[in-house]
């Protein structure tokens, strides 16, 4: 899936939704970022039954609310129910509905995912209502962490600090952090009749520290051979709250070109920089295109019409997409020293491997291990079932454009969210 399927998906979700999110176009991070309506509450959802389908050798059956396998797995899902990982022939636990009211806080990249899931979630569990306020990954953490919420939405896994608070809501094991959204950043820029624009990774952060000035520098120029680039000074366009978008993007910047953007990542754009600051996702997005020459950084699904730059890998440039970005995930190692159920990951930026785009952010949902009390645990558990089987992670592609989980990944994470129990 390129960038133009992306740019496809993403407008379906408009037709998604049942879930109000306040917010919903900036689909990052900040902690300061609050929203005017509040917590969101799903409504209803009419529930298709049966069905089986059966893709590439695997076998499904399915009753009230389906699920598809995908290579060389069977899957049999009960009403209520989470489906298994790909590619093994194990099942999840049956599960009965469950009920109550479920708060989440976090991450407004997830936004269009969240209303998917919801949907996907209330099908076979009308009793159920999941509340999901996009008040930026800073803030969910914190309210998660206090416990105001039952899970977190969050575009950087918990740090080492948070992890050691997350033993005073969630007990001794602490909080665990599930991959469950996976999005390209995409370079996008406001250059009309220039297409297909190549960047280098040490030019992308000349152009962001402000030491690339001109559209026809010598720099950009030798990587788009053919190509009309003209005089026009860049605009570069950041994030002026702290996002993890922005995180991501500078630990791809700082990894992959350090003599060139000599600050460590960080939430916060670096004040030695410059450039002009938007609030969120949907505020750069919008700078971009009111500038020409303008230039920025955010998730793929927002960018609109706007051209977006193919980025340097090894000796090939990599166009954006969702398969590429799934890979930068596969060529990581996990975060060290967390619990063996913890599936958080130390992104690879400087891969050479072909047909991966590293400049991808991995949203996490932020769980405790442990709950207070069964009922919590359960619809916890329910949820993050689902939005982890290959339904819910098909359900995100379609309505966000993002990366469903590998087969190998959906494995870990359908045996990190079995482990969810009360004590």
């Amino acid at each position: 899936m390129n960038i133009s399927s992306i740019r496809r998906r993403a407008l379906a979700a408009a037709v998604v939704g049942t879930l109000v999110l306040a917010a919903c176009g900036d689909d990052d991070d900040s902690s300061s970022e609050t929203t005017a309506a509040g917590a969101a509450t799903t409504g209803g959802a009419t529930t298709t039954a049966g069905g089986t389908e059966t893709t590439k050798g695997g076998s499904t059956t399915t009753t009230e609310g389906g699920t598809a396998t995908t290579k060389g797995g069977s899957t049999t899902t009960t009403k209520g129910g989470s489906s298994t990982t790909a590619g093994g022939s194990g099942t999840t636990a049956p599960m009965k509905p469950v009920s109550g009211t479920l708060v989440g806080s976090g991450a407004t990249s997830q936004a269009a995912a969240m209303q998917a899931w919801t949907v996907g979630f209330q099908e076979t569990n009308p009793d159920a209502t999941v509340q999901y306020d996009p008040v930026g990954s800073g803030g969910g953490r914190t309210a998660f962490l206090s416990g105001g919420a039952d899970f977190a939405g969050s575009d950087a896994a918990l740090n080492d600090e948070d992890f050691e608070k997350s033993k005073e809501r969630c007990g001794d094991d602490g909080a665990i952090d599930l991959p469950h959204y996976i999005s390209p950043i995409a370079i996008a820029y406001n250059l009309p009749g220039v297409d297909g624009l190549k960047l280098t990774p040490a030019t992308t952060a000349g152009i962001f520290a402000g030491k690339i000035t001109k559209w026809d520098d010598a720099a950009i120029k030798a990587d788009n051979s053919g190509v009309e680039l003209p005089d026009t000074a860049i605009n570069p366009v950041h994030r002026s709250d702290e996002s993890g978008t922005t995180q991501n993007f500078t630990d791809y910047l700082h990894a992959t070109a350090p003599d060139v953007w000599s600050e460590e990542a960080a939430q916060a754009w670096p004040d030695s920089f410059g450039g002009e600051g938007a609030q969120g996702t949907s505020g750069v997005v919008a700078a971009i295109g009111a500038g020409e020459g303008s230039v920025g950084y955010a998730d793929a699904s927002q960018v609109g019409e706007l051209g977006v730059a193919q980025i340097k890998v090894g000796s090939a440039f990599v166009e954006l997409s969702a398969e590429a970005a799934a890979k930068a995930v596969e060529v990581s190692d996990k975060t060290p020293g967390r619990s063996q159920y913890d599936v958080s990951f130390k992104l690879n930026r400087t891969t050479t491997e072909a047909g991966v785009y590293p400049i991808t952010l991995v949203s996490y949902h932020i769980v405790c291990l442990k709950y207070g009390d069964q009922a919590k645990a359960d619809l916890v558990k329910a949820f993050m079932g689902y939005v982890g089987s290959s339904g819910g992670q098909e359900a995100a592609a379609k309505a966000a454009g993002s990366a469903p989980m590998t087969a190998e990944l959906m494995k870990q994470v359908v045996t990190s969210v079995e482990q969810i129990s009360a004590g």
